[in-house]
């Protein structure tokens, strides 16, 4: 039996938390290996084991530490490219290595809601892949940007499409708990997080509405027509490590019980399970009956952190359903949601 070979892939923002967890997560990927690193001019021409201050846990894989550093530039660069750049720079870096023909899987906010650039959850959205066609005409570039969402919508949208998919939905409220690694190292001053909860994330509960009706939108005519349900989101940073955690509330369309809701999240899967995609967990949503759960300490690492995990479910006085949803803020909201995307490019022929 023939062994597929692997499809060289390159990251920007290689020094970065959420390049780091990408180093990690490709090490023994079986589609894509690691081939070529960027960072800013300060770490370029370095080796990677230099450059790198390593934060993870698991030690810096051995093939990438002597891998050097390059510029943020298009030139000897692998097709596929992964970013992770601070939003500062990412917008002209990832449209010149479009223009140059690269495939960009963004993890960066610059391009998420230009409506010709999709905002993907394969699980949620894989259709909406389609508008890469219109992109690269409009724009003339030879290659593409398709950018993952941000990583406290991922928790919301995930537990929200089979709802949407079977009953509608009218009225959204979430209000999350978000670990403090979503900021990034160093991340947020320990005296002013230590024995504290900060209530303002700049620009976070804007995303999470606008991200959440354009994932959940319908593609008609080469363009997307957000959902029509209100959303709304109130953002906290707490001093949890990892696992953002939020509370929703759900006014839906259509009337259904609570075991509806939860036979609803149980049944869900897509395309990633269908073709059982390297990074796709078998079960994209967890339902946790215990009164107490989902908390990060015993469930962010479900499916590899690749889950959402989703419990509490019971009446709402105010809409109609109330419960709460964790996911894994640097997997699956990150470095772990854009090896998705692209393994569903791959499986639908945008890599050949």
């Amino acid at each position: 039996m023939s062994v597929m070979k692997k499809l060289e892939v390159g990251i920007l923002g290689a020094t970065g938390m959420v390049g780091q967890r990408l180093v990690s997560l490709l090490e023994s990927h079986l589609w894509f290996e690691v081939a070529w690193l960027a960072a800013s001019e300060k770490s370029a021409g370095k080796p990677y084991a230099d450059a790198c201050h390593w934060r993870l846990r698991e030690p810096m894989p051995r093939a990438a530490r002597a891998l050097l550093v390059e510029e943020c530039r298009p030139v000897g660069a692998p097709q596929l490219m992964f970013s992770s750049l601070d939003s500062k720079v990412a917008g002209e870096v990832e449209r010149d290595f479009a223009r140059a023909g690269h495939v960009v899987v963004s993890n960066s906010s610059n391009y998420r809601m230009e409506p010709d650039v999709p905002l993907l959850i394969p699980e949620v959205n894989p259709e909406h892949l389609a508008l890469v066609r219109g992109q690269r005409q409009k724009r003339g570039w030879k290659g593409m940007i398709v950018t993952n969402p941000n990583c406290t919508t991922v928790g919301l949208a995930m537990s929200l499409a089979p709802l949407e998919r079977a009953f509608g939905l009218e009225k959204v409220l979430m209000t999350s708990m978000q670990a403090v690694s979503g900021a990034g190292y160093p991340g947020v001053p320990t005296l002013d997080i230590f024995g504290n909860v900060i209530p303002y994330i700049s620009n976070e509960e804007e995303k999470v509405e606008r991200e959440t009706q354009k994932l959940l939108g319908r593609l008609e005519d080469g363009a997307v027509r957000p959902g029509d349900f209100a959303v709304s989101a109130q953002c906290n940073r707490v001093l949890v490590e990892d696992g953002h955690t939020e509370s929703i509330s759900v006014a839906l369309k259509t009337e259904a019980s609570l075991r509806d809701l939860v036979e609803a999240w149980r049944s869900f899967r897509s395309i990633p399970q269908e073709r059982a995609l390297p990074s796709a967990p078998q079960h994209p949503i967890i339902v946790r009956e215990e009164c107490d759960r989902p908390q990060p300490k015993f469930d962010l690492h479900a499916e590899r952190g690749m889950a959402t995990v989703v419990g509490r479910l019971r009446p709402c006085p105010v809409l109609q359903y109330k419960y709460t949803a964790l996911s894994h803020n640097t997997i699956r909201g990150a470095a772990g949601a854009a090896l998705l995307n692209a393994e569903l490019m791959k499986s639908e022929g945008y890599l050949d």
